[in-house]
């Protein structure tokens, strides 16, 4: 999906046919809109979840407002949300330097510069914090090119990395919010059984789901391949805390 670029016209909106309106969505993760651009659709459908769980009213756990991690950040996007939302110090981390490039540049643009810092680090960096948020790459399977880095998680690398080592970075009554779609599930490529197993074994335990259902043009594409397990996916924010 990062190598699927979506255009925007100067007001964010798409313009394709059967499009939904992410405008609200694109300024309160970027800001005001500079003009037309395009944006990866990975990137795009972050944005769209972001702004669904925050007009829902997700709450932010108490003391979090000192800070925060977002790991594997990507284009940055979950850290500004973060950020915007109250929190004092986000640290986003990521290892692909195309990453931590763009994370960097949206938060500069975004003034944010203050209150997060973008770092190199292999998942989680130093110390803990009070919110751990994370959306790994969504299929347990190998990429074909580096373009599909953001898509596919090799043997679930990210997730499991993410799910084994959160309990050791949440300072007591923290919560860990993992992002993930169930893509994986509806192509027979990971069961939930499979999925509240590795929470298991992280000593994690599950507190609340948020689902968001998708609202992407290709959920309602009957022509593409896969339109069954995109039209049935589910995006969920699964908060967890350590047992």
């Amino acid at each position: 999906m990062n190598a699927l670029l979506i255009p925007l016209d100067a007001d964010y909106s798409i313009p394709l046919q059967r499009a939904p309106d992410i405008r609200q969505a694109c300024a309160e993760a970027w800001g005001p809109a500079q003009g037309e651009s395009v944006a990866p659709l990975r990137a795009l459908l972050g944005v769209i979840g972001a702004h669904e769980w925050q007009t829902k009213g997700i709450e932010i756990p108490e003391d979090s407002s000192s800070v925060a991690f977002d790991i594997g950040t990507g284009t940055g996007v979950l850290a500004a949300v973060l950020a915007r939302r109250g929190i004092q110090r986000v640290v986003a981390t990521d290892l692909e330097p195309r990453a931590l490039a763009c994370a960097s540049d949206n938060i500069q643009q975004l003034g944010l510069a203050s209150h997060v810092d973008v770092v190199a680090a292999d998942l989680f960096p130093e110390g803990r914090a009070a919110l751990v948020v994370c959306n790994p790459p969504w299929i347990p399977a190998r990429p074909s090119s580096p373009m599909e880095n953001g898509i596919y998680d090799p043997d679930s690398r990210m997730l499991r990395g993410f799910l084994a080592k959160l309990p050791s970075h949440l300072v007591p009554g923290g919560e860990g919010w993992l992002i993930l779609s169930d893509l994986a599930e509806h192509l027979g490529l990971r069961t939930r059984a499979q999925l509240l197993a590795e929470f298991d074994a992280a000593g994690l335990r599950v507190v609340a789901r948020n689902d968001v259902p998708p609202r992407h043009p290709k959920a309602a594409d009957a022509s593409d391949p896969l339109h069954a397990a995109r039209a049935a996916e589910v995006t969920s924010l699964w908060r967890l805390v350590a047992i």
